[in-house]
């Protein structure tokens, strides 16, 4: 038997508002209790299109067909005008995942922002980000978030020792192999890291499988004697991909594979060394991202420096 932790980051308004009651209604469904990650301040997420002007971002965004997996409203949304704030227009799916049982974390208050320009900000403006969030999603469910995962698994030293002046269970900022406290300057930090390990919807699709053998694409890399922690996002498994995800679950449990919130992975606990993040690309991303040193992912180069958490 193989057990799987999963994540669900959402990012736009419209996953908060369509493919969060959806991802509850099914979960019920098979009983499983996810960690779900809400992004809760303006949906600028549309302002990503001007990355169309980077090859590797343009050609990502052929390979997945994103008009038809995210839809206009998303790609649009925050180019002309300032998004809405997810927090207040479309509050209720986020109380409904907190009422259903579902762990409840805090993945970003804009999170274009978080991707596109943490890298320019200060501890300070960091702080400031997370406060933001954290206190309206606090508003929301009537308690503080028990956890966070930062947006496209982007981490800088800064945000780390930022999001220690947060009382977070844990944080999932990172790709990695196994749960672990980072390193910054040598001094471990106060949450331990639960990091994705397997790869998502967008990075494979086009690559590695076709959408219809995604599921034993992934099914098959999990296994029994590792940290499997699967990251799924309300806008595709949601809203474009439900029925391929309901058919996941269904192949999953033919195959006795478990499901939990991150921070009930059974026989973790107490288990977590400590380690470094570096920065890193991999294929079927566009950018960098943040991982757990020596961790052995797919096709991943290290790009050590200013991001990496040393």
């Amino acid at each position: 038997m193989s057990h799987v932790g999963l994540r669900v980051d959402v990012d736009t308004l419209r996953g908060t508002c369509i493919g969060v009651p959806n991802l509850i209604d099914l979960l019920a469904r098979h009983r499983i209790r996810a960690s779900f990650f809400f992004s809760v301040g303006p949906d600028n997420m549309g302002r990503h299109l001007w990355r169309l002007l980077r090859p590797k971002f343009l050609v990502k965004m052929l390979r997945t067909r994103a008009a038809s997996l995210y839809g206009w409203d998303i790609l649009l949304r925050g180019t002309l005008w300032p998004g809405p704030v997810i927090g207040k227009r479309c509050p209720n799916p986020i109380r409904k995942a907190a009422e259903a049982g579902h762990e409840i974390g805090l993945h970003a208050w804009d999170h274009h922002r978080w991707q596109m320009a943490l890298e320019k900000m200060d501890k300070a403006a960091i702080i400031a980000e997370i406060r933001n969030g954290y206190e309206l999603l606090t508003d929301i469910l009537g308690g503080a978030p028990q956890c966070f995962a930062a947006p496209g698994w982007r981490v800088t030293p800064e945000a780390l020792l930022a999001l220690e002046q947060f009382p977070f269970r844990f944080e999932s900022d990172c790709r990695g192999r196994s749960p672990f406290y980072p390193l910054i300057d040598n001094q471990a930090s106060g949450h331990v890291q639960i990091p994705t390990t397997l790869p998502t919807y967008d990075e494979l699709v086009g690559r590695q499988c076709t959408p219809e053998t995604y599921n034993d694409y992934v099914l098959n890399m999990i296994r029994p004697d590792r940290l499997n922690v699967l990251t799924i996002h309300a806008e595709v498994e949601g809203i474009a991909c439900l029925e391929l995800f309901r058919d996941f679950l269904l192949k999953a449990k033919q195959r006795d594979i478990t499901f939990s919130a991150l921070g009930d992975i059974p026989g973790e606990s107490g288990k977590a060394e400590k380690s470094r993040i570096v920065s890193g690309t991999l294929a079927g991303r566009d950018g960098w991202l943040a991982r757990q040193d020596g961790a052995d992912l797919m096709e991943i180069d290290v790009k050590p420096g200013k991001r990496g958490a040393h």
